[in-house]
């Protein structure tokens, strides 16, 4: 039970060594940590953008308000949601199902009719919103594997997501810029690394309602 140990090892990190580099077989435990997150009706309407290009991420950090992580981190994510979800991504997850479970189309065609059918009761900005809140749920459990291998990580929304958007050409594809995931190794002088963590007590944030 080494959760709550490496929750409070963790830390929003300000300043990377962009020297020290996560190995590929951690960064691929975090991209399976991402893909086997939990979403409504299993649907998983985002995309996780790896920036490798190390001109492109200089050009995203004055979209990111010049924060050096989107530089000198290891690697660099961009978390999309999507903008939409259609009939033919209900389509494509009952279809996703019949093969992975070996169960017929017709016996899972139902759940599918359900599904559109509640997506459609959603406006396009309840839609909006609710693709987001399941892309921050992914985010978290790359955030806890970050922790698990004791890789250091930062959750930005300090950035300009139309600018993303434009610069990415994620509109096109019906794609938003939610949030987006530095990871690497702290450098020695970051000071963040030395503060205690600030949280409210189990108290305030639980109530029970008997």
């Amino acid at each position: 039970m080494q959760l709550i140990k490496n929750l409070k090892w963790r830390y929003a990190t300000k300043k990377f060594d962009p020297l020290k580099k996560v190995s590929q077989q951690k960064i691929d435990y975090i991209k399976e940590a991402v893909q086997l997150s939990a979403s409504s009706y299993g649907l998983q309407p985002y995309k996780v953008l790896e920036i490798k290009n190390p001109q492109l991420r200089e050009e995203l950090k004055p979209l990111s308000w010049n924060q050096s992580q989107i530089t000198d981190a290891s690697h660099l994510f961009v978390f999309c949601n999507y903008k939409m979800v259609t009939d033919n991504d209900v389509d494509n997850l009952i279809l996703l199902k019949s093969r992975t479970n070996g169960i017929t189309m017709d016996k899972i065609s139902g759940y599918g009719t359900f599904v559109k059918g509640k997506l459609k009761e959603k406006s396009a900005t309840e839609m909006f919103h609710w693709t987001a809140k399941q892309t921050y749920i992914a985010l978290s459990n790359a955030l806890n594997a970050c922790a698990e291998l004791k890789i250091d990580c930062t959750p930005i929304e300090g950035f300009e997501p139309d600018d993303y958007n434009q610069k990415l050409e994620l509109t096109e594809k019906g794609l938003n810029a939610c949030v987006v995931l530095a990871i690497g190794y702290r450098d020695k002088e970051d000071a963040s690394q030395n503060s205690k963590k600030v949280r409210k007590s189990i108290d305030m944030i639980f109530e029970t309602i008997i």
